[in-house]
């Protein structure tokens, strides 16, 4: 495989995972947010059980893709298989 590809392909996975980082920020975020202030979001939401188990659920995927993001861009600079793998 030429040398070109392998870095073209390097700084791609570092994109899609700086993206993944990103969405799972404002995941996070928008969790936090909800959490912290339902009453802005109980005209979507009727019932309030389902709004705080919402919002935990929101913050946890977060808090996972970022993980994974954050992991995903240390594993495509480094070039470290395990870390690409998880």
């Amino acid at each position: 495989v030429p040398m070109g590809v392998l870095s073209c392909m390097k700084y791609l996975m570092f994109i899609f995972n700086v993206l993944v980082f990103a969405g799972g920020t404002c995941l996070a975020g928008l969790g936090v947010w909800v959490a912290v202030d339902p009453a802005g979001f109980q005209d979507i939401v009727a019932t309030k059980a389902v709004l705080s188990v919402g919002a935990y659920l929101l913050l946890a995927v977060g808090i996972a893709l970022a993980l994974l993001g954050f992991l995903g861009c240390c594993g495509a600079l480094r070039r470290s298989r395990p870390l690409l793998l998880v």
